[in-house]
């Protein structure tokens, strides 16, 4: 399986997803990119080395029609796109005792479905051409040991479970792995307050901070030919946070 050429990022515009395109660039890869803020797009777009190489749409991922007719523009202008990294997502740091059902269905919609709604689509095109290509799927430290905000931290436990289901479905042709982050230095970690933090850090047995290039790099390895044996696997980057 040779590395992806052509890659589908949802949520490019900034923190995480910013951080894995500018990487995908790096290695000359085709960036394919969408998000909700088409300002921030736009930046994306005058990044070093993206002239040619980046093609943004801006999108509710929620939103499954929405979706389906920007995957629909995409294979007609790239039927060869090998690549999927299921980046986007919002936190709303709330208790689930305060959240609406508007808030709810945001989050769920945004979090969940939209990997759901990109790797249906996605993995049906690839299965039928019987093409080979890689999925990954960021998921949380929230999904794996839970969270105070409930709504998110089931969220991203669904997208284990996702990940673990769509590698079985789509063997042998799609690889479909996971990246589990910790706190990552991005905006979202702007709503946990300072003590929060503090209390979650001292326990990491690695000190320097996870930046939104290093979870980049542990995509663009799981993008590439050197995770060929690697699906259904989740890579949690905590420091040790978080050990069995």
């Amino acid at each position: 399986m040779a590395n992806i050429s052509k890659v589908i990022i949802t949520g490019a515009a900034s923190g995480i997803g910013r951080a894995v395109a500018e990487a995908c660039l790096r290695e000359g890869i085709t960036v394919l990119a969408c998000d909700l803020n088409g300002e921030l797009l736009k930046e994306l777009e005058r990044t070093e080395g993206a002239e040619g190489k980046v093609h943004t749409d801006r999108l509710d991922i929620g939103r499954y029609e929405e979706v389906r007719e920007w995957f629909d523009s995409l294979y007609t202008k790239h039927p060869d796109v090998d690549g999927l990294v299921n980046n986007a997502g919002i936190y709303l740091a709330k208790n689930l005792l305060d959240y609406r059902e508007d808030e709810i269905d945001r989050v769920l919609n945004v979090n969940i479905k939209g990997a759901v709604y990109c790797s249906q689509l996605f993995g049906g095109r690839l299965l039928d051409e019987r093409r080979t290509g890689a999925i990954v799927n960021l998921s949380s430290v929230s999904g794996m040991e839970g969270s105070s905000d409930a709504i998110y931290g089931l969220s991203k436990a669904a997208i284990l479970g996702l990940t673990k289901s769509c590698a079985m479905n789509f063997s042998p042709y799609i690889r479909v792995n996971a990246v589990a982050p910790t706190m990552v230095e991005t905006a979202m970690m702007d709503a946990i307050p300072d003590w929060r933090k503090k209390e979650y850090f001292s326990h990491q047995l690695v000190p320097s901070p996870v930046l939104p290039e290093d979870v980049a790099e542990t995509v663009l390895f799981l993008l590439s030919d050197k995770s060929r044996h690697y699906t259904g696997a989740t890579f949690d980057i905590n420091n040790g946070c978080y050990l069995r």
